[in-house]
């Protein structure tokens, strides 16, 4: 029997982080979460500190038995669900689901699932970050309250089915006040006039664009247009001076969740679940040859574009190699 369990959230990350530590662990997964807020009422008791009332998901009790038993067995528990707040709170729903022995039980966390990662983070377990957990059951309960006290109010007086949220009825009200700013603009002519000159010992030509005489000039309708390429024709140009310098280009940071989403959508035409879902898959590990069952990229959930001292090197390493 194993001496350690490590509990992770999926299991596509078991096999992976099975590799990683060997015989005397036994990884298991939750499948997500296990408790949440009853869907038959709104669950949260605002008369005392807006105190949720949490149940055990349906489904979910075959599970929490296996489990519970592994931990019992289990020399040590590690907690390694995913670095987040959800992670965080899945964790704490955990030490109560499993009724685990606080001490044995420890969080780890990883940011990429790779041996050195993990390995490093054994090595620094530490208690449950009740700031993240906290933070957590507050969007839960602001998502419960609001959606389940302002959709039957749409179902009513608008249509049923329709649905209010923490976040969508906000982003909701944005959309709308920009559009009344598109619906109340007004458009108005204008014109641009630029030339293109040819510079000796170039190859591109030179395209200036029009500005005015002793202040900038607005070209409003085709009449002035005209009336100032009939001033221009026949006259004799000049190109007074060429300033040339060089402009340095940094390299884009690393994707964010939102930054990854946008670029996938543009360059690919994915949509966000699409993007969500081949990123989860590349997180938790792919098959290479030679290599077995690898994570390629980092935790896919963030807004952080700090790269890890790891894949820094890991990266110098192969660009030097080809």
């Amino acid at each position: 029997m194993a001496k350690n369990l490590v509990i992770v959230e999926s299991p596509a990350k078991v096999k992976t982080i099975k590799k990683f530590l060997g015989s005397n662990y036994e990884v298991a997964a939750s499948m997500g979460h296990v408790r949440d807020l009853p869907r038959s009422q709104m669950g949260i008791d605002v008369e005392h500190d807006f105190e949720p009332k949490y149940i055990t998901i349906r489904g979910k009790g075959e599970l929490l038995a296996k489990l519970r038993k592994s931990a019992k067995a289990a020399d040590r528990v590690f907690l390694a669900t995913d670095p987040d707040r959800e992670g965080e709170a899945i964790s704490w729903h955990l030490v109560t689901a499993l009724k685990l022995d606080e001490k044995k039980m420890r969080r780890i966390t990883f940011n990429e699932i790779t041996k050195n990662a993990v390995k490093a983070s054994l090595k620094n377990p530490r208690e449950i970050d009740m700031n993240l957990v906290d933070a957590q059951q507050a969007r839960r309960v602001l998502d419960r309250m609001v959606g389940y006290q302002i959709s039957p109010l749409l179902w009513a007086k608008v249509k049923r089915g329709l649905s209010a949220g923490r976040v969508q009825s906000v982003a909701l009200r944005i959309i709308a006040d920009r559009e009344k700013e598109i619906e109340a603009f007004v458009p108005s002519e204008y014109w641009t006039i630029d030339a293109d000159f040819s510079i000796p010992d170039t190859k591109k030509p030179l395209t200036a664009h029009f500005y005015g005489t002793d202040k900038k000039m607005n070209l409003a309708s085709e009449e002035e247009v005209n009336a100032v390429l009939g001033e221009l024709e026949g006259v004799d140009w000049e190109i007074a001076e060429v300033k040339k310098g060089e402009r340095t280009r940094k390299p884009p940071l690393p994707f964010t969740t939102s930054t990854l989403q946008q670029e996938a959508a543009k360059t690919l035409n994915f949509s966000t679940s699409k993007t969500m879902r081949i990123a989860q898959q590349l997180y938790e590990g792919v098959d290479i040859a030679g290599e077995g069952t690898v994570g390629v990229i980092t935790y896919l959930r963030t807004d952080s574009t700090r790269i890890a001292v790891e894949a820094d090197t890991a990266a110098r390493q192969y660009i030097g190699e080809v």
